[in-house]
């Protein structure tokens, strides 16, 4: 009888070393540490004068940011820790980040107006996150709720890296970017749909010319990254209320809550 007691004691210690030994995937989390590193990068840019590098940090860290989640799936190794670590990478990355290099480059000249500035586009970036979190079973997957923080960050760091390759000062330009930065923060946080692109599936086939456009498209990026980054993102960031406006002119359902049974497929990301 001890024996057995003794057995099954013992069973029970290696189960409970087996659970305390779980671990952190690392592939998924790398590019998660890459997308914060971008954001922490710009911010010491951006005290250190070098506004382009700043941007550049600031995009870097979007596109790494849209593949940890992909990477997740792919490998089959999402974690509660990897829905928490991206959400506290976005917050640096695309919340804090921009607001600071906004406010270094052309804020800091209007004073309190500023900081205010600043500020609201840093703490909507927060909200939205948060929301995200609470709403992400409930939203249709195909749009989201507001304006996604990547696309806001992208809208904020565009405007500086677009005006800094033009040779243009940010002291000339701080209410420009008083109001595209409350214009971005407060978008973030409305109820206004933006396509989310996650019902376009990479494993289907498609026509060889949408392969040509693939290239074309990259093509035009590399002929001036800056002016053509920032006008892409400056059509998305109005795109929402376009199809808010259509949705409202046909007797369409609005809202994106409730329309749709599925479930998210990036579940606690931030795309």
């Amino acid at each position: 009888m001890h024996d057995g007691a003794n057995s099954a004691t013992n069973e029970n210690d290696a189960v409970l070393v087996r659970k305390r030994r779980k671990g952190i995937y690392v592939l998924p989390n790398l590019f998660t540490l890459a997308a914060l590193f971008g954001g922490f990068y710009s911010i010491v840019m951006a005290i250190n004068g070098r506004f382009d590098l700043a941007a550049v940090g600031v995009f870097c860290a979007m596109v790494l940011d849209s593949l940890d989640g992909r990477v997740a799936r792919m490998t089959n190794t999402q974690s509660a820790f990897g829905e928490q670590m991206d959400s506290l990478s976005d917050m640096v990355s695309f919340g804090a980040a921009p607001a600071l290099i906004s406010y270094v480059w052309a804020l800091n000249g209007l004073g309190r107006w500023g900081w205010f500035a600043a500020f609201v586009y840093c703490a909507c970036a927060a909200l939205r996150l948060a929301r995200f979190n609470v709403n992400t079973t409930v939203v249709d997957k195909r749009y989201f709720q507001g304006l996604p923080s990547p696309a806001a960050a992208a809208l904020v760091a565009g405007f500086i890296w677009l005006c800094t390759d033009l040779g243009l000062k940010g002291s000339d330009l701080a209410w420009p970017m008083f109001f595209l930065a409350l214009y971005a923060g407060l978008t973030m946080v409305t109820n206004v749909p933006f396509y989310s692109f996650k019902d376009v599936s990479m494993k289907r086939s498609v026509p060889f010319v949408v392969i040509v456009m693939i290239a074309l498209g990259i093509a035009v990026i590399n002929i001036d990254p800056p002016t053509v980054m920032f006008g892409l993102f400056v059509i998305y960031g109005l795109s929402g209320y376009v199809v808010y406006g259509w949705r409202k002119a046909k007797g369409v359902q609005t809202s994106v809550i409730s329309t749709s049974t599925d479930e998210p497929d990036e579940r606690g990301l931030h795309r």
